[in-house]
């Protein structure tokens, strides 16, 4: 064959993969989509798909094929993040009694909360990495707890449907281990049915008993659902209040800021003795502090205002790289925002270490933190982090 031929074969070829994938594109997605809830139109529901009642901010509508393929290939300037990061974890209790009350961040949104007997975990992901058919961004970090000596679990929280918190794997291996009580919004049971694994799905305002004097509350956020991108907004995303005597632990989720005011509405429901609130994946434009979908540390220090919270852990950092702020970023900035801010009780903790989470204290109220001004007040070293 002459270098001619072969090159005009080549050609050929690239021509009809080029042909394929545009078909593909076409064909394929109508099959990717799903009705994972039917009901009537409502506040956040037009009958087909779920809204944001506060309005849509997504920076990137209309261009998340390119945002994907830049993702994919490198080609996005995101900082690098180191391949491995080393932790030393401790094994948690089995079982923490009364009012005292553990918290481990196990990785991501996961993190293990023990109090009253129960065990309770939000988000759990323990795969090695977040995307359909294994495919997708890879832990940096492994699981602050081995799956193997986790406490029996006896709550699941599951926010929404995206892979890096709703992971089908480790729900059916917790299943098939303990068979916990699962709670999550309209639409994701449909998703955790898929793996044999029945859940229970409510709509914001909705709550279901645990125990006597234990209540977990599905509440508002800001955010969007989807496996594929056909099905994007086919079951709604949420946060959760767990109301405890001492006390209630607030788990955002996955969340973007939006009017705020379901920050709020989350501390109507009572004292927040623990908020678990996200601090990364923030970054998608060089300097950016935050996105349409995920709160950034400025954003989650006043959530953490509005909450009236008397302890808060940062989390959804550090485990997958999904954004285009440095690995470190998230936990230096919020150091910085809450001294500048002069909020207290709101910081990190290390990968797969028990924390022993003070008794609710009622904290001297702080000054609104509005976001230009607080970025004025950071020293120049902190506000311009990669």
């Amino acid at each position: 064959m002459t270098l001619r031929s072969a090159a005009k074969s080549i050609g050929t070829a690239l021509l009809w993969i080029v042909i394929l994938l545009c078909l593909a594109l076409t064909i394929v997605p109508r099959f990717l989509d799903a009705r994972y809830y039917r009901g009537a139109a409502g506040g956040h529901f037009d009958g087909q798909r779920f809204y944001n009642p506060d309005g849509e901010q997504d920076e990137m509508a209309g261009n998340r094929a390119g945002f994907l393929w830049r993702y994919l290939t490198g080609s996005d300037g995101r900082p690098k993040w180191p391949d491995h990061v080393a932790i030393h974890p401790v094994a948690p209790p089995q079982h923490v009694a009364g009012q005292a009350m553990v918290a481990t961040w196990v990785g991501h949104a996961t993190v293990l909360v023990q109090t009253q007997g129960l065990n309770i975990l939000t988000d759990p992901v323990w795969s090695k990495t977040a995307g359909p058919l294994g495919i997708g961004p890879a832990r940096v970090v492994k699981p602050g707890i081995a799956f193997g000596k986790l406490p029996k679990i006896d709550v699941v929280l599951i926010s929404h449907d995206h892979y890096d918190h709703l992971d089908l794997a480790t729900l059916k291996r917790l299943w098939t281990r303990d068979h916990p009580l699962i709670v999550t919004s309209l639409g994701n049971d449909s998703v955790i049915r898929q793996a044999g694994v029945p859940s229970h799905a409510l709509d914001w305002g909705g709550r279901i008993a645990v125990k006597p004097g234990v209540d977990v509350i599905v509440t508002r956020n800001h955010h969007w659902g989807s496996r594929w991108f056909a099905d994007r907004n086919r079951a709604l995303w949420s946060a959760f209040v767990v109301r405890l005597a001492g006390g209630n632990v607030f788990f955002a989720g996955d969340t973007g800021p939006g009017d705020l005011t379901w920050a709020n509405a989350a501390a109507s429901y009572g004292p927040v003795r623990l908020a678990l609130l996200p601090i990364g994946a923030f970054r998608f434009a060089p300097g950016q502090m935050v996105s349409g979908s995920h709160i950034g540390p400025i954003d989650a220090a006043e959530v953490y205002r509005r909450l009236g919270a008397s302890t808060g852990i940062g989390i959804h950092w550090g485990t997958f790289h999904l954004s285009s702020e440095a690995y470190d970023t998230p936990p230096r900035l919020l150091a910085g925002v809450t001294r500048a801010a002069g909020v207290l009780g709101f910081g990190t903790v290390p990968l797969g270490e028990p924390r022993v989470i003070a008794p609710y204290v009622g904290r001297v109220p702080v000054a609104p933190i509005d976001r230009i001004e607080i970025v004025e007040r950071l020293p120049a070293a902190v506000r311009t982090l990669p």
